[in-house]
């Protein structure tokens, strides 16, 4: 039951942590604006497609991803969704070192 125990202390850390934090409340000031909310959610449905498509195909759409950066360019250059985005990009950096670090022990094993 210790691994556990420890999963559930990280858990609790992480949201404890800066990162967490800081995207939690980012995140929680794009819920609050409408617009802003809406735009930002048809950059992630087009950024989320387009990943799709390359994977589905194994090479990039290039008008889906001209509309991916047009979108990102446009709300980039709003204040509030950089700050999103960049508390965004800390956290899942925060994440996937979690999981390397945690991997790297699982991959050890299948080695």
């Amino acid at each position: 039951m210790k691994v556990y125990d420890l999963a559930n202390e990280l858990a609790e850390e992480i949201k404890k942590s800066e990162e967490y934090v800081t995207y939690r409340t980012a995140k929680e000031a794009i819920n609050l604006n409408y617009e802003l909310k809406k735009k930002i959610d048809e950059f992630e449905n087009a950024r989320y497609e387009a990943q799709i498509v390359a994977l589905q195909t194994g090479k990039d759409d290039e008008n889906k991803m001209k509309h991916v950066q047009a979108l990102y360019g446009e709300l980039i250059q709003n204040e509030e969704a950089s700050r999103y985005f960049d508390a965004e990009m800390k956290f899942n950096l925060l994440i996937a070192d979690v999981n390397r670090i945690i991997g790297e022990t699982v991959q050890s094993l299948i080695k």
